[in-house]
């Protein structure tokens, strides 16, 4: 058992060492060797867990997305406020997260089809149907105003949280929950009915605030 969880820290930390050098210099600059340096590990240690430096980088994905999963699912948890401030609470979770965990970022960044690795799991594309389907699930509510559309209303958020994530790079401040809570704060009258706008929290409620982002 013992070997057992010294196999696992160590894989984690692989992991962990390579989702920090996918996300400051990039998959092509990130070498193996510096992965197991960086993780306090040997090479073979390394190669024992992952054949190659694109193995390494679909472990980083996967634990990316079951990281995004557990966000979206515990925003699934809260249904019950209504779709549109579901998926207000989660996406303040997902933005907390990218902010806060580079593993998740990294997976991100590795998917998104700006690194090339061969990781088959494209996370943009989970989180846009994920953004889809709430949505729609408003729309059934009758929580959209006239006019606002499922898809249109699913592109501007997932094109927005998108934007913070590649400016966030740079400044922070954009991957802040002030900053999301300002553009919900210009969405929603446009997006959301008028007696549903009135019950809306921009910046999250409570409950969302303190649900784990992974």
């Amino acid at each position: 058992m013992a070997r057992q969880e010294r196999a696992l820290r160590t894989r984690n930390a692989l992991i962990e060492s390579a989702a920090e050098l996918f996300d400051r210099d990039g998959f092509e600059t990130a070498s193996l060797a510096m992965i197991s340096a960086r993780a306090g590990v040997s090479n073979g240690a390394l190669h024992f867990h992952f054949a190659s430096k694109a193995a390494l980088a679909d472990a980083v994905c996967v634990t990316a997305a079951q990281r995004l999963a557990r966000i979206t699912d515990a925003g699934e948890e809260r249904a019950d406020d209504g779709a549109l401030q579901m998926l207000i609470d989660t996406s303040h979770a997902l933005v907390r997260g990218l902010a806060q965990d580079v593993v998740l970022r990294a997976g991100f960044d590795l998917a998104d089809g700006r690194e090339s690795t061969g990781a088959g799991m494209d996370l943009c594309a989970r989180w846009q149907d994920w953004v889809g389907e709430a949505f729609e699930r408003a729309a059934r509510e009758g929580a959209l105003a006239q006019g606002a559309t499922a898809r249109d209303a699913t592109l501007t958020v997932v094109g927005a949280v998108a934007g913070f994530k590649t400016l966030g790079v740079r400044d922070p401040a954009w991957l802040s929950p002030e900053t999301l809570t300002r553009f919900w704060g210009l969405l929603l009258p446009r997006v959301a009915g008028e007696f549903t706008l009135e019950g809306l929290e921009a910046a999250g409620t409570q409950a969302g605030k303190e649900a784990p982002w992974f």
